[in-house]
C-alpha cells in the first residue's frame, strides 16, 4: 500500500457519537477535554425525540419532512413540531460545539445516519417502510445528500480552523443487504438490496459531503468491500464482533482507516472501565494478526468505544473516552 495522508493525526482516539444524560454543554466539555486529537459533535438521546439517531438525522432532509407518529417517525406531508424540534436540538448542540471549540484547529467529526438505516427505519405516510419503495429509497438519499452537506458547511463556518470528518451510521446496511429488514406485519421480509445499489447511494451521500468519510456499523457481517467502493475513507467497528480477519485485512491493505471499537460500551463484571494498556494491547493484537507492520498502526488506526455510550453510566463514559485517549498515545509512542 502506498503512504497516504489520513484525516487524523497518529495516535488519535475519537466515540462513536452518543453520551449519557441531557446537558449538552457539559457532554461537549467531556468530548473536547478527554479527547483532543479528534473530538466530536456530543449526541445525547436521552433528550427524546429529535434527539436519536433517525430523528436527529431526519431533521437534516431537505424537503422531506417527517413526524412522529405512533412512536415511529414517518414522512409529513409538510414541516411540524416534530421537525422544528429535531433541527432545534441540532442548532444547539452546534451552536455548544461552536463556543467551546472557537479556536480549534484540528479534525472533528460529525455523525449523522446513513440512507439504508434512515430507509430501514422511516415510514411511509401510507405505512410501512420507506426501504420497501426503490423510488422512495433513491429520494431519502438525494434528500440526505443535499443535507449533509448543508450539515458540514453549517459547522465549517462555526469552526473555519477546523476540518471535518464525516461518520454516517449505517447499523442496520448488513441487514438491508442481506434481505433480513422485517415488513410492516413481520411475517415477511423486504427484498434485499443489490450491493452495487447500495454502493452507489452511498457514494452519493459521501461524494455530496464533500470531507473524508468513515461508515460506522456495529455488526459481524460488515460489508466492508461495499464501504471502501462508495469511497469512504474508514469504518469503524466493534473489534469484538470481528470473527472473519481476512476481508478487514484486504480492506485495511487496499487503504481504509479502521476506526477500532476497542473499550466495551457497558461495564464489566466487576464493574470498572478498562485500562488503556488493556486498550491499546487488543488494538496491538488485532493489527498483529492480521500480518500488518506496527509502524503503521498509529497512523492508519483510531481508537474508539466499541459503540456509542448512551446507555452507560456517565463515570464509566468518561473513563471509557480517557482509556481510549491514552491507549492512542500508547499505541504512537511504540
Amino acid at each position: 500500500m502506498t503512504d497516504q495522508a489520513w484525516p487524523w493525526p497518529p495516535g488519535a482516539a475519537t466515540g462513536i457519537g452518543s453520551l449519557p444524560g441531557t446537558d449538552i454543554a457539559e457532554a461537549q466539555r467531556i468530548v473536547l477535554g478527554e479527547l483532543p486529537a479528534l473530538p466530536h459533535l456530543a449526541e445525547l438521546p436521552a433528550r427524546g425525540p429529535g434527539a436519536d439517531l433517525i430523528g436527529r438525522t431526519a431533521g437534516l432532509l431537505v424537503e422531506l419532512p417527517v413526524e412522529l407518529y405512533a412512536a415511529r417517525w414517518r414522512i409529513a406531508p409538510r414541516p411540524g413540531r416534530d421537525l422544528r424540534r429535531a433541527r432545534d436540538l441540532m442548532e444547539r448542540d452546534l451552536d455548544q460545539l461552536a463556543e467551546q471549540a472557537e479556536e480549534y484547529a484540528g479534525p472533528v467529526k460529525v455523525q449523522v445516519g446513513g440512507p439504508f438505516t434512515l430507509a430501514a427505519a422511516l415510514e411511509l405516510p401510507i405505512g410501512g417502510r420507506l426501504l420497501g419503495d426503490p423510488g422512495a429509497v433513491r429520494d431519502l438519499a438525494g434528500s440526505l445528500a443535499e443535507g449533509v452537506r448543508e450539515h458540514v458547511a453549517a459547522v465549517t463556518r462555526r469552526l473555519p480552523r477546523a476540518s471535518v470528518l464525516l461518520q454516517l451510521d449505517e447499523p442496520s446496511l448488513p441487514a438491508v443487504l442481506a434481505g433480513r429488514v422485517p415488513t410492516e406485519s413481520g411475517f415477511s421480509t423486504h427484498r434485499a438490496v443489490e450491493s452495487g445499489a447500495a454502493a452507489a447511494l452511498l457514494r452519493t451521500v459521501v461524494e455530496a459531503a464533500g470531507v473524508p468519510t468513515v461508515v460506522h456499523c456495529c455488526a459481524p457481517d460488515v460489508p466492508l468491500e461495499l464501504i471502501r467502493s462508495a469511497g469512504a475513507v474508514g469504518v469503524a467497528l466493534d473489534l469484538s464482533l470481528v470473527t472473519d480477519l481476512d476481508p478487514l485485512g484486504e480492506a485495511i491493505d487496499a487503504g481504509l482507516g479502521l476506526l477500532a471499537g476497542a473499550a466495551p460500551t457497558r461495564p464489566p463484571s466487576p464493574a470498572r472501565a478498562p485500562t488503556s494498556a488493556e486498550v491499546a494491547d487488543r488494538v496491538r493484537q488485532l493489527w498483529d494478526r492480521l500480518g500488518f507492520p506496527r509502524r503503521r498502526l498509529a497512523e492508519q488506526v483510531v481508537v474508539t468505544p466499541a459503540c456509542g455510550l448512551a446507555g452507560a453510566p456517565p463515570q464509566y463514559a468518561r473513563a471509557v473516552l480517557t482509556a481510549c485517549r491514552d491507549a492512542g498515545r500508547r499505541l504512537a509512542e511504540d
